[in-house]
């Protein structure tokens, strides 16, 4: 995008890859329950949505060092189609996604002069729960280090991932990269590696690259319970976290807030 250009948009066919995910709230009759239309379009995939704007803006430097931040406002649903725009600002972008003439999630994007020093140490690794059971009180107390099973998305997967949130920039392909949307899935896998949920809602994620990730790279997060506390009957839990690639490389410092207990569960 030309710099003297006030802003970009950017359509999306929204997909929800989850139909048949542990996690109920993206499956049409359980959703209903909690008072939505159908079954939520993953969080995690409305922001790689919304970094097509930002990585089409800055390009890879972006993906080495930029900071996006979501917050997810009303749910997307499969096959509606997903209205993105982004305005330029004194600091970068600030980003909007409509979707039914809704208002659907809000974020903003810049690209910091250099990469943030983060080091590594300062993040507990630690495995993934060796049995997981039924999320409660102890699961993700204030304070507490959480690992992930490491994974990566290679050959194929990365081929389907990006078909998948309907990516179209060459750059992935092109130069062997990640899309920086893997990250905050891994983030989600801090709660359900740690814990069997029921139906739970990713709320907004600020993401701060640190280097550009590859096809490939094993994936694992460290990550801190920063937040679990109740609000509007809801139970929220917040994270602060690095995700590293191949156990060396942070790739990403995350804050990441879900509701892991939406209202109607946690009164049951």
């Amino acid at each position: 995008m030309d710099s003297k250009t006030a802003s970009q948009t950017y359509r999306v066919s929204a997909y929800n890859t989850s139909k048949l995910s542990e996690n109920k709230i993206h499956d049409d009759t359980v959703a209903r329950k909690f008072g939505f239309s159908g079954g939520l379009v993953p969080g995690v995939d409305v922001m790689a949505y919304m970094m097509h704007l930002p990585v089409e803006k800055w390009g890879r430097d972006f993906l080495e060092r930029g900071l996006i931040e979501a917050r997810f406002v009303k749910p997307v649903y499969d096959g509606e189609t997903a209205e993105l725009t982004g305005r330029e600002t004194g600091n970068g972008l600030t980003i909007e996604l409509h979707s039914r003439g809704e208002l659907c999630a809000t974020g903003t994007a810049s690209l910091p002069a250099s990469v943030p020093d983060f080091a590594i140490a300062d993040y507990q690794q630690v495995a993934a729960v060796a049995e997981r059971r039924p999320v409660g009180p102890s699961s993700y107390e204030q304070g507490k280090w959480l690992g992930t099973i490491p994974r990566d998305w290679s050959g194929d997967a990365a081929k389907e991932y990006l078909t998948d949130i309907r990516e179209t920039d060459p750059i992935y392909l092109r130069e062997g990269l990640g899309h920086p949307g893997l990250l905050p899935r891994v983030m989600n896998k801090v709660l359900v590696d740690n814990a069997i949920l029921g139906p739970w809602i990713h709320v907004g994620t600020r993401m701060q690259l640190l280097s550009a990730g590859k096809i490939g790279d094993e994936l694992t997060a460290r990550a801190k319970v920063t937040g679990n506390y109740d609000k509007k009957g809801h139970r929220f839990v917040e994270l602060d976290a690095l995700v590293v690639a191949n156990g060396t490389t942070p790739l990403a410092h995350c804050w990441h807030i879900a509701i892991y207990q939406p209202r109607e569960q946690a009164a049951a």
